[in-house]
């Protein structure tokens, strides 16, 4: 591989400008700001490297697919990414502006450049060394680029159905991933499920004078109530059939779990906090974050909260909850069990209203791609990486992979401290490069696997 890696290095400067581009687009799903220009753009993007790549439409914000044409490889990889970011608001808080990216010791800064517009272009740009060193590539690529992925990916579960030879592949490399500033890189196999719902209440036409708290009811203690069935004093969850479908760890996963490094000095003081939840540490709090379930308490609303008093009974309460699951639990049968709990203890008068669902996914160490990739972010970076069986976190993956029994793997281009959805987003230039290298040299040891 090291042709094609002095090509990365030597055209360095040609790559971070093609990203540069990306980045000064925006693309911003949840206001519909700079979207179908940056689906024209990556579209093009595609084209210039080589690829064969179109346009796909949906009900709101188009997918762009793109695939590698004349190659007979045994193997296909495909890579699922996102070109929509999030918006850069509070802007006076970016030291440079959001969509003008600006280099300053060592790191890229620019809105989407993490997430997840340097991942695409890195990846695009390993293919584009492959093609200028080789001539060809050592596998079929494809890309399934989203445009909503920022608002819950509405879209992508029809994928699968109306695209059946599109995502027909060996492997996922999907959205993105991080490393350690300074430290190893991060390869995740797979991430939570979520169900995010409102619960509402209302008991008055409206707000009314707090001295009829005597014969009016409080929707605020209405919810309070109710929230005080979900968990136990010990944070256990009491909804009926919440545990049944979990599924334990294997012993390869416990494995992988033992070795992965976690720094929790330097977590505690990132989070401002003492201690974790009952004070766990080692393998346990580990596995807790990677591998049980939640049910938390995103915010609640009622009544006044402003400056100084206000004596109001509320006319309606609401609390939004999310609810992290693990394989094998289904987001619409925890809905419905959530639902029957709460009759059974007398809440029928309470409302949920689900704002977004996800389904759990992962793949197994042992897997082909994700093999490679281990291998391979050793061999680019020069230490282990650190293999995460499962992320805290969510994504749309399982709407690609639900039907068809496909791997994948989760490997990036941003760091710990990339500031992803937050103002001064960025990533170093060294890890961007390094990136391009780890997709080129996957590619090769892939098609071999």
């Amino acid at each position: 591989m090291q042709d094609i890696f002095s090509y990365i290095d030597d055209h360095a400067e040609e790559y971070l400008e093609s990203l540069f581009v990306a980045c000064r687009q925006p693309s911003i799903s949840s206001q519909n700001v700079g979207i179908r220009e940056m689906a024209h753009l990556v579209n093009d993007m595609f084209t210039n490297v080589g690829l064969k790549s179109e346009i796909l439409e949906t009900e709101n914000h188009p997918l762009v697919y793109a695939e590698s044409e004349g190659y007979d490889s045994v193997k296909t990889l495909t890579c699922y990414n996102h070109y929509d970011v999030q918006p850069p608001e509070p802007l006076d808080e970016w030291l440079s502006e959001p969509f003008s990216p600006e280099i300053r010791d060592g790191r890229i800064y620019a809105r989407g450049v993490a997430d997840n517009k340097g991942n695409i272009i890195a990846r695009l740009s390993a293919i584009d060394a492959w093609l200028k060193v080789r001539g060809t590539l050592p596998v079929k690529m494809k890309f399934i680029v989203d445009g909503e992925e920022e608002i819950g990916s509405p879209n992508l579960k029809f994928f699968p159905d109306m695209y059946p030879d599109k995502l027909a592949t060996d492997g996922i490399l999907w959205e993105g991933g991080s490393k350690d500033v300074g430290g190893p890189v991060h390869v995740s196999l797979g991430v939570k499920g979520m169900l995010y719902v409102e619960m509402r209440v209302r008991t008055a036409a409206s707000d009314l004078h707090s001295s009829n708290a005597a014969i009016v009811d409080n929707p605020a203690w209405i919810l309070v109530r109710a929230l005080n069935t979900l968990k136990d004093a010990d944070g256990n969850i009491m909804i009926n059939g919440f545990n049944d479908k979990v599924v334990p760890e294997t012993d390869l996963e416990r494995h992988y779990l033992e070795k992965m490094f976690f720094d929790e000095k330097a977590t505690l003081e990132f989070f401002g906090i003492e201690k974790f939840l009952d004070g766990v540490s080692g393998y346990e709090l580990k596995r807790r974050n990677l591998f049980a379930p939640t049910c938390n308490i995103a915010g609640i609303v009622a009544g006044y909260t402003g400056e100084g008093a206000k004596t109001v009974l509320p006319g309606s309460a609401l609390v939004k909850m999310d609810l992290r699951l693990v394989p094998n639990q289904d987001p619409e049968e925890i809905l419905s069990l959530l639902r029957n709990h709460l009759d059974r203890h007398g809440f029928e008068n309470i409302e949920l209203v689900v704002h977004s669902t996800a389904h759990p996914f992962k793949t197994s160490p042992d897997h082909p791609l994700a093999s490679s990739v281990i291998k391979c972010a050793k061999t680019v970076y020069g230490t282990e990486p650190i293999v995460y069986v499962n992320c805290s976190g969510t994504s749309p993956i399982y709407s690609l992979c639900k039907k068809t029994g496909i791997g994948a793997v989760q490997v990036g281009v941003a760091n710990e401290d990339c500031r992803a959805h937050a103002p001064n987003e960025n990533i170093f230039v060294q890890d961007y490069i390094d990136g391009i290298k780890l997709i080129a040299a996957v590619m090769d040891d892939f098609s071999r696997v």
